[in-house]
């Protein structure tokens, strides 16, 4: 019996043995288990092309296709199993089944550390919100108690785990239980929420959120943010000059709060598909403006880069490895590139380095995303809201715009934002939706 567990391991310890092998591919640069990539077909591209970002490319790289190994296995491991709930919570998990498991892939175990801040968490919260929305159609409030917000948030999490998703989602995502509780906002039931806020106004301004403009425009944002704020003072609680300190906090406090519970009782009058896509396209805004990248101290490049370069040889081996630090942390998006090589292009003026160095040593926009392999594969993701997709016969599979070979703008002195919202700024070619490619891989 021994021989034949040794023979055959469990489920759960083949795939720690995959992904440890797949983390073995990233840090040691090796091979590489991203195994192939297949142009999308004509229609996808030019249906993707339509909802792209406008903006002032200077030039047209050709298409990225690199080389990668073979994939050590043919078959993908498929994780599914009974999850152990509580049968404490009252969520209707069944109705949003098809929600449930598109989470469990974007949040995939071996992929969602890297995958967390563009794709993962954006969905796991879009869940939780449409989970608690959908409950209140038969409790009327948009809101769980502290008691049952616990074992709620525990199912969700065992349920998905049960079909692959990561077991530190909650860590990861920095989701608690009071997450499903209504907080600090004063109104949480249907009748008292639809009693304050202009309801037709606020579905006018955020029933179809436009992927393009919404981001600038910020319709359905300002229109959640005027209904929480209508909640949020529900009892009466009028902001003062004198209102400063420990109310202001306060007072912001329940603005967050009443902001979840706008945006619940959105997605009770939407259908799931539609509600995912409205929610995703609103976090979608704040993925893009904010670069999620820690930078390491930059005295090294400074030092090799400062003031008039000695030696170009010696700066540009300092960035590299600089860059090499960036290019191990996570999946960024195209928008997320370009303003994490504006963030790091200042902090390194502020240092006295005054050459593009940049350009100097051939930094490009992937540079400052995951890499794979030794081979030149970073992952550049679309900068609208994407899902990843699993398939037993290739594995798990998430849109890259790997047209990504494009230089990182150096910022100008006078640069003030990188926004794409700041018409004044004229980016660099963007990686094209038409270029997008599958990667497909093992886990």
């Amino acid at each position: 019996m021994g021989g034949s567990q040794l023979l055959s391991p469990p489920p759960k310890l083949l795939g720690s043995l995959l992904f440890l092998l797949w983390l073995q591919e990233f840090y040691k640069l090796d091979n590489v288990l991203l195994h192939s990539f297949a142009l999308v077909n004509q229609q996808n591209e030019e249906k993707e092309n339509t909802f792209m970002v406008a903006a002032s490319p200077n030039s047209a790289p050709q298409p990225f296709l690199p080389l990668l190994a073979p994939s050590p296995m043919g078959t993908p491991f498929f994780h599914n199993s009974t999850p152990k709930l509580s049968g404490r919570c009252a969520l209707n998990f069944t109705s949003v089944d098809s929600l449930m498991r598109t989470t469990a892939v974007d949040c995939w175990t071996s992929f969602a550390p890297f995958l967390a801040n563009v794709i993962c968490c954006p969905q796991f919260q879009a869940t939780l919100t449409i989970l608690i929305g959908q409950s209140s159609k038969e409790t009327g409030l948009l809101a769980l108690d502290s008691t049952h917000s616990k074992y709620c948030l525990s199912d969700i999490q065992q349920i998905l785990g049960s079909r692959g998703g990561s077991s530190d989602l909650q860590e990861i995502c920095s989701i608690h239980s009071s997450n499903l509780t209504r907080g600090s906002c004063p109104v949480y039931d249907i009748n008292g929420f639809e009693s304050v806020v202009d309801s037709s106004k606020l579905l006018s301004a955020c029933g179809k959120v436009d992927p393009v403009t919404e981001c600038c425009s910020q319709i359905c944002q300002n229109a959640v943010l005027e209904a929480a704020n209508k909640l949020a003072l529900r009892n009466g609680e009028l902001m003062t000059s004198f209102s400063i300190g420990n109310s202001l906090i306060e007072h912001s406090s329940k603005i967050d709060s009443c902001r979840s519970i706008v945006l619940r009782w959105i997605s009770t009058r939407l259908n799931t598909a539609s509600a995912k896509q409205f929610l995703r396209r609103l976090s979608n805004c704040n993925v893009n403006r904010v670069c999620p990248l820690d930078f390491p101290d930059t005295k090294a490049v400074a030092g090799n880069c400062g003031n008039m370069i000695k030696n170009n040889t010696a700066c540009c081996h300092s960035m590299e490895n600089y860059a090499s630090h960036l290019q191990k942390q996570s999946f960024i998006t195209n928008l997320q590139a370009l303003g994490c090589a504006s963030l790091l292009g200042l902090k390194l003026q502020e240092m006295n380095v005054s050459t593009n160095i940049y350009g100097l040593c051939q930094i490009t926009l992937k540079d400052f995303s995951l890499q794979v392999g030794t081979q030149e594969s970073g992952c550049l993701l679309p900068s609208l809201p994407s899902d990843a997709t699993f398939d037993l016969s290739s594995g798990i599979s998430f849109t890259c715009d790997l047209n990504d070979n494009i230089a990182a703008p150096w910022p100008s002195a006078s640069q003030i934002s990188s926004s794409s919202c700041n018409k004044s700024v004229n980016f660099p070619a963007l990686p094209a939706a038409t270029s997008s490619q599958f990667g497909k891989i093992i886990t």
